[in-house]
């Protein structure tokens, strides 16, 4: 099998790069122009990529629906040092393309950096680093980002380790690093003659959210006239991050604090994005009320584990009747992995703070495990140890792996259908040949 030269061999992509446009920004207009013409609008999913299997999984959800996906990775996940995957940006890219050569999908598959910015990578909140050292890693990362091949980065300077608890950057602040890490790509890109790339901006945490249309208004039109005056006057991100009722502890989406965000960033030519959508109550609402694309991503690593821990519990069932002979013990595997990790402490409730994880309630040990399954899935021992509970399984008849792909994708499933992109690829070559054609 051989690697794609492009992520992709879309006639989106194929398309984009002709016209000189980022793909993702050409994706959404045509999604926007659809819409307009049906009169149903879609929401393009995203899914962090937090191991393989969520991967392999989310290329046969989009090829199953016929619609495009587009992974949203942290520079904790990947990074150039391998972040908790173990992949560094052109080696995740690598991965997609083949896995999406594997399975013979030619949709369009965008891949994108999630919350880039100065102490959201966690080592640098940890290690107290200085703002200097974080802008210049955050630089070099993107710049390995635009060289693998990224169609769009998330600039999110919006956390400020330098000032007091309890303190809210300043929007001008986060205008004017937003500006400087846009410049710092843009001067790079154009340097290495790569095509365009799409951006986009903002967070829900800033300010209380940029559900605030006053500060939306603000942060919108401080950053328009800083890239104009940077001589970034064709740079726009087509992607805005608001706060619309979700976060890491709630599921309900706010449809109409949404329609406001989105009609103040139609007038700036942006979509809204929204974050923390995992398990969200009523998805079908994003669409209706103009969505641009939403985030998923901690709700596939608990399907995983779940899925995983199902296993097991066929596992110990067959080892007591001897039809196995050694357990994997992968979910204890897990949870020393997790513990020693000590990423279960980014997680600790204000009043579990100084306690040892084995002092914390077994409900709380166990959602920290669940939660944190993600940071060490490509740990060595857990590998071997899920390795040897696919071999356990597969002896007794059972489709382990298959079953753990199918509940993530279960899950996944979900989003393309209430997001309204079944069969969206065709419908998007259609506008776009309608439009060849009315060129000549």
């Amino acid at each position: 099998m051989f690697s794609r030269k492009a992520i992709d061999s879309s006639e989106l992509r194929q398309k984009a790069m002709s016209l000189g446009q980022p793909v993702c920004d050409l994706l959404m207009n045509t999604m926007k122009d659809l819409g307009s013409r049906e009169g149903a609008f879609q929401t393009l999913f995203a899914a962090c990529p937090n191991s393989e299997t969520v991967i392999k999984a989310a290329l046969r959800a989009a090829k199953r629906a016929n619609a495009p996906i587009k992974f949203a990775a942290t520079l904790n996940q990947v990074d150039r040092d391998g972040g908790y995957t173990g992949m560094t940006p052109r080696e995740f890219v690598e991965t997609v393309k083949l896995e999406a050569e594997s399975i013979d999908y030619n949709g369009p598959i965008i891949i994108a950096i999630d919350h880039g910015g100065p102490w959201l990578k966690d080592i640098q909140s940890i290690e107290k680093w200085p703002l200097e050292q974080c802008m210049e890693w955050i630089k070099k990362s993107f710049e390995a980002a635009v060289d693998a091949g990224y169609d769009l980065i998330h600039v999110d300077p919006t956390v400020d380790r330098t000032l007091p608890n309890g303190s809210v950057i300043p929007i001008e602040r986060v205008i004017e690093r937003t500006v400087e890490l846009v410049e710092h790509v843009e001067h790079y890109r154009r340097l290495k003659g790569y095509s365009p790339i799409s951006y986009e901006v903002g967070t829900e945490e800033v300010h209380g959210g940029l559900a605030d249309l006053n500060v939306f208004d603000n942060f919108l039109r401080g950053l328009k006239k800083a890239l104009v005056a940077k001589n970034l006057p064709d740079v726009w991100p087509i992607f805005v991050v608001g706060k619309v009722g979700t976060d890491l502890h709630t599921t309900s989406f706010d449809p109409q604090v949404a329609q406001q965000l989105v009609r103040k960033a139609a007038e700036y030519g942006s979509f809204i994005k929204g974050h923390y959508s995992d398990y969200v109550d009523n998805p079908g609402d994003y669409p209706l009320s103009g969505m641009g694309g939403a985030n998923v991503g901690p709700e596939f690593t608990e399907e995983e584990y779940h899925a995983l821990k199902r296993l097991t519990e066929i596992e110990h069932r067959l080892f007591q009747v001897q039809q196995i002979f050694r357990l994997s013990s992968l979910m204890q595997n897990l949870e020393n992995a997790v513990y020693r990790s000590g990423r279960w402490k980014k997680w600790l409730h204000p009043d579990e703070l100084g306690k040892d994880f084995s002092e914390l309630a077994p409900e709380r040990k166990s959602w920290l495990i669940k939660t944190g399954c993600r940071y060490v899935w490509a740990q060595p021992e857990v590998i071997s140890a899920r390795e040897k509970l696919y071999r356990n399984l597969r002896q007794n008849g059972y489709q382990a792996e298959e079953i753990v792909y199918s509940e993530i994708e279960k899950a996944m499933d979900k989003y393309f259908r209430s997001f309204n992109l079944i069969n969206i690829n065709e419908r998007v070559k259609k506008v776009l040949e309608e439009r060849r054609y009315s060129t000549k």
